[in-house]
């Protein structure tokens, strides 16, 4: 490769003196030693476009990772976003429930549920130090009609701790309640299911109730006060083996989304 280098100088400096022509000898050198430049040559330029390659990808690689970072705090800031607009209703019918209501309320944070899709069971923060006791009741602010903040009834006090208690909500299996229709004021008892839906029957077989119609507790068997807010006839079905006149249950609240509520004491 020395011995290369060299014979190119020579040739350089003979042919660089501004002679029209060359001799014999230059061209038959010139000949040999032109390959060999050519792969010396490209391979030079070949290395350097290697290096210029990796540090290419070098930089696609930290861009790569900065966009990975810029994307993940979009995200995270969506999901905040997110979080406030599921919170602006309740937030809203929480301070307007809370100005309104004649009942004392603690409001409590849910900390902890069964498994399943469904809120039936769960657990707040709030306790006995709160003056929680079991069978209170537990709500919600709820919207009705568009314009009007009631209380949503949510479920019950079943357990207490100093500073916890658990609540089974309304659409739970083990929960009945008896309830008064707002139009008609005919009477009857519900009770949840395994699947979160919740179903019932009429006292009255000749009950004149129709899909839509609103429902409160009645305060029949003293565990709800009379008067909370359950929600309103999706169905109604007459059986006529017993003249029963069935119905099913649309709750006001959305039992796949509960984070806070609010718990009746003192009553």
């Amino acid at each position: 490769m020395t011995i290369v280098a060299i014979i190119l100088i020579i040739v350089i400096g003979v042919t660089a003196s501004g002679r029209e022509k060359i001799t014999s000898i230059e061209n038959f050198i010139g000949n040999i030693i032109t390959p060999i430049q050519k792969f010396f040559y490209n391979g030079g330029e070949s290395v350097v476009g290697t290096f210029k390659s990796i540090g290419s990808i070098s930089q696609l690689k930290n861009e790569n990772t900065k966009l990975k970072e810029e994307n993940a705090k979009l995200k995270e800031q969506v999901r905040n976003y997110e979080d406030i607009v599921s919170k602006s209703d309740y937030l809203r019918n929480a301070a307007i429930i809370k100005e309104k209501t004649k009942y004392t309320l603690v409001e409590a944070e849910i900390i902890g549920k069964d498994p399943g899709n469904w809120f039936d069971r769960f657990i707040i923060d709030k306790g006995a130090k709160d003056g929680i006791k079991k069978d209170d009741a537990v709500i919600q602010g709820i919207e009705v009609d568009g314009n009007t903040i009631v209380e949503g009834l949510v479920g019950r006090v079943v357990e207490v701790g100093d500073n916890w208690a658990k609540v089974i909500a309304i659409i739970d299996s083990g929960s009945s309640l008896s309830f008064n229709v707002i139009r008609t004021q005919d009477g009857g008892i519900m009770k949840g299911d395994s699947e979160g839906n919740i179903s019932g029957y009429l006292f009255d077989t000749k009950a004149d109730v129709v899909k839509g119609d609103k429902l409160l507790t009645s305060g029949l068997g003293g565990i709800f006060i009379k008067g909370l807010y359950i929600g309103e006839i999706s169905e109604v079905t007459k059986n006529s083996d017993d003249l029963l006149v069935n119905i099913k249950v649309e709750p006001a609240i959305n039992f796949n989304k509960l984070q806070n509520v609010f718990v009746i004491i003192g009553k």
